[in-house]
């Protein structure tokens, strides 16, 4: 497809989106658009990006190790998986644990990798690399989604793939990725779940009925939102980060929901939205989210030899005012609370350093990026010292980018009330901003996994506006400078993920190539 035929496309698919944005003159209600209609291309263009996203995640899989044991935090979490696996009660109940202070659902996940293939690095990867593969696809499908675009889903297709940290935490025995691989399914499913909704808006006003009511019309059972709700269950089920999005993704639920209800003119839409859709929005965003995390410890319930299952009448007495409490729910409270104080504990003022941990100020720009494993010594390099050095890295074309991807995302909202960023920078700002809380507590560049995929989106919509700059009256040269423009933005992330892939994968490199990788001070 020439240029010119890629912006004729663009510009064409551009007219409902703006009009769906209420960005221009247009008709009484949106266009009813709602998705990408080309289906065909999409799924070919889907499946070539699965293709290439498996081919990244799992190439040599089995490296680096520590001597053929985890590496980094995976000495934590894959023998905890390991113990689900074998213990016969589902849960992490060995006393040498100690206290486990995170839920269960990302050990099951790991421990399903480790039933396939055993204990070895393969065993504790595998699922790691299957959850990279489906956020790839993911985020494809929810920006195509956005932008009414196959082009633009597959820009942030390929930016996902080629971004460091999302492929670095694809490739570790670590729980971070399936939290985020649960985040971004529900930001997906709220995305499909708003188009839904409008689709039934337009239905209900093409019949007529749109002034039965001021409020407007129930849209019953929202089966995406019900989606939405399990995954953040799920999300919370890993990490107790996943909480924050809960409350985010609650409001951005009912923000589109006070937009389609205000787009259809409605007389008193925020009325609407809060006799219509506030209580059934906080049961599948709220209460589900939190009975799927109660439920997640079922095991721990039912064992007798999970941690401080049995602490009623041993470390909390039986009587007081919260006698009449089930003394397994109090156990529990009990146990959760420890967790807290853990949390709580980690601070630098409490003496816990760490010569990688960084603040969330420096994570937009990947400014200190963390040290997964390094070994020296002859190793495949003709004989020389070589290095296999294994690092976090935002890849920096993107990375380097997110401050001036988020004033233009503000632009946006605030002058085109671009529903599109809104959405992308809440989720953003749900996996940085809570960290700001408490600077004193130890942190490190892997909280900001949470970030990247929408780091990715974020760019990939900019991209699509570049694009979309040069309308079918502009010159040729015009709309052949955007094409370009973006062309060779693609081809500088493709270019920088090639160069950094020896330190992503650890990869054996020579000493003077390690010194290479090495950009700024602050990544050493």
């Amino acid at each position: 497809m020439t240029p010119a035929a890629i912006l004729d496309r663009a510009t064409a698919e551009d007219r409902a989106l703006t009009e769906d944005l209420g960005t221009a003159p247009g008709p009484r209600v949106p266009e009813p658009v709602f998705g990408p209609t080309d289906r065909l291309r999409g799924t070919v263009v889907g499946a070539i990006l699965v293709l290439i996203a498996v081919a990244t995640r799992f190439w040599d899989l089995q490296h680096p190790t520590d001597k053929g044991t985890p590496v980094f935090d995976e000495k934590h979490y894959v023998p905890q998986g390991w113990q689900v696996l074998t213990g016969g009660n589902f849960i992490e109940d060995n006393p040498a644990y100690g206290l486990v202070v995170h839920p269960p659902v990302g050990k099951w996940i790991l421990a399903g990798g480790e039933w396939m293939f055993g204990y070895n690095p393969m065993g504790w990867r595998f699922m790691s690399a299957v959850s990279g593969v489906i956020i790839v696809l993911a985020v494809y499908l929810t920006v195509r989604r956005m932008a009414r675009s196959t082009l633009i889903g597959a820009i942030a297709g390929v930016f996902a793939i080629c971004e460091g940290v999302l492929f670095v935490q694809s490739r570790m025995g670590m729980l971070d990725i399936f939290q985020i691989l649960f985040i971004v399914l529900a930001f997906a499913a709220l995305i499909a779940d708003r188009d839904q909704m409008r689709q039934r808006m337009h239905r209900v006003w093409l019949q007529g009925r749109m002034d039965d009511s001021p409020f407007g019309p129930r849209f019953g059972f929202r089966w995406y939102r019900f989606t939405a709700g399990v995954m953040l269950g799920l999300a919370c089920g890993v990490k107790w980060s996943g909480a924050y999005f809960v409350i985010v993704f609650t409001l951005l639920s009912l923000a589109f929901d006070v937009s389609a209800r205000r787009a259809y003119r409605l007389r008193r839409p925020w009325v609407g939205v809060l006799r219509r859709d506030l209580i059934p929005s906080a049961a599948s965003l709220g209460v589900l989210p939190f009975l799927m995390y109660v439920a997640s410890f079922a095991p721990w319930f039912s064992s007798e030899t999970s941690v401080y299952r049995y602490v009623v009448g041993e470390k909390i007495g039986t009587g007081g005012p919260f006698s009449w409490v089930p003394a397994a729910v109090r156990s529990f409270w009990y146990y959760e609370s420890g967790i807290l104080e853990f949390h709580a504990g980690l601070t630098n003022a409490a003496g816990n350093h760490h010569p990688w941990e960084s603040k969330p100020w420096t994570w937009p720009m990947g400014l200190r990026p963390m040290l997964y494993a390094i070994s020296y010594g002859p190793d495949q390099c003709g004989g020389s010292d070589c290095v296999r050095a294994q690092m976090l890295i935002g890849t920096p074309a993107m990375w380097w980018l997110s401050l001036p991807m988020i004033v233009w995302a503000l632009w946006r909202i605030v002058s085109r009330r671009d529903w599109r960023y809104a959405a992308v920078l809440a989720a953003y700002g749900a996996g940085i901003l809570p960290w700001f809380a408490d600077i004193d507590r130890q942190m490190y560049f892997f909280y900001a996994t949470a970030m990247a995929p929408f780091l990715v989106m974020g760019l990939a919509l900019v991209c699509g506006d570049l694009l979309r700059a040069a309308p079918r009256g502009a010159t040729s040269e015009r709309r052949l400078i955007s094409v370009l423009v973006v062309s060779l933005y693609i081809a500088l992330v493709i270019a920088n993920f090639v160069w950094l892939w020896p330190v992503l994968t650890g990869a054996p490199i020579s000493n003077v190539e390690w010194g290479q990788q090495i950009w700024l001070p602050s990544w050493s």
